[in-house]
């Protein structure tokens, strides 16, 4: 069995941002498709799962903990459950990751 889910049906976000949440489809996998102007970016929040970043365009400033790194095209970053995370799109151009979280649904609590 396979699932194909249009755009025109996919959830996005008033940011350009779509989100896909797998217990619909049962997979245990839930995703953002990041489309974010500069200085855009989530504030400080943690997850009970891993989640894996993959920078498709532009460049972004990860904090992860206490350490702070800077992420271009074609980086992977993952961070482990209940570490305090969050990007912001450094660049001049928009920010476009997609950003893996390992659970069927999103489990997000700010920090």
């Amino acid at each position: 069995m396979f699932h194909v889910i249009p755009r025109t049906e996919q959830n996005q976000r008033s940011n350009r941002t779509t989100l896909f949440e797998g217990a619909e489809y049962d997979t245990p996998i839930s995703i953002f498709l990041v489309d974010n102007e500069p200085g855009q970016g989530p504030a400080l929040h943690t997850h009970p799962y891993s989640e894996t970043w993959i920078v498709r365009s532009g460049q972004a400033q990860f904090t992860v903990g206490v350490e702070t790194l800077d992420a271009k095209v074609g980086d992977i970053i993952v961070v482990t459950a209940e570490t305090p995370h969050r990007f912001v799109n450094t660049g001049p151009e928009r920010l476009e990751l997609t950003c893996i979280h390992a659970s069927e649904r999103i489990i997000q609590t700010w920090v």
